[in-house]
């Protein structure tokens, strides 16, 4: 059965699972890694999900303040072995419902036109794609969405 448990950008699960999501986007992005990467630091993130299968830490999200009444979707990652069990859809599930109890009215987040399997989920959860946003704006690779949760 898989456990979700709310905590933040210090907890060692879940940096260790931001390393490997790390290591993957280094792979998927190629020369636009660079830049992604400092848009991806944890060190302002204080909602964080780690997925559970046991003890074994299996997936992540977090959520990042962007401005009055919205949050922001960041560093959504499932370890490979567990993909395509929904474990991902359920992150999100949890993030949304921590963002509306905080008082969130939107959902905002940026994925790469690399990952399909990305744009996939959170399409199939409801969001839909928005014009770019912030340091997104201009980046042909990124792709921005959006969900109400009020």
């Amino acid at each position: 059965m898989i456990q979700m448990k709310r905590t933040d950008a210090k907890d060692p699960d879940f940096l260790s699972l931001v390393q490997e999501l790390d290591a993957d986007l280094a792979l998927k992005d190629g020369d636009d890694h660079v830049f992604y990467a400092k848009l991806n630091v944890v060190d302002d993130i204080r909602q964080a999900i780690v997925a559970y299968d046991g003890n074994q830490p299996i997936a992540c999200g977090a959520l990042r303040d962007y401005e009055k009444g919205v949050v922001e979707v960041k560093r959504m990652y499932t370890v490979p072995e567990q993909r395509g069990k929904g474990i991902a859809f359920k992150v999100l599930e949890e993030l949304e419902s921590w963002a509306h109890e905080l008082g969130y009215d939107r959902l905002i987040l940026e994925t790469g036109k690399r990952q399909p399997a990305a744009i996939a989920l959170y399409l199939k959860a409801g969001y839909v794609i928005t014009a770019n946003y912030g340091k997104y704006v201009g980046i042909d690779n990124s792709v921005c969405f959006s969900k109400n949760v009020s």
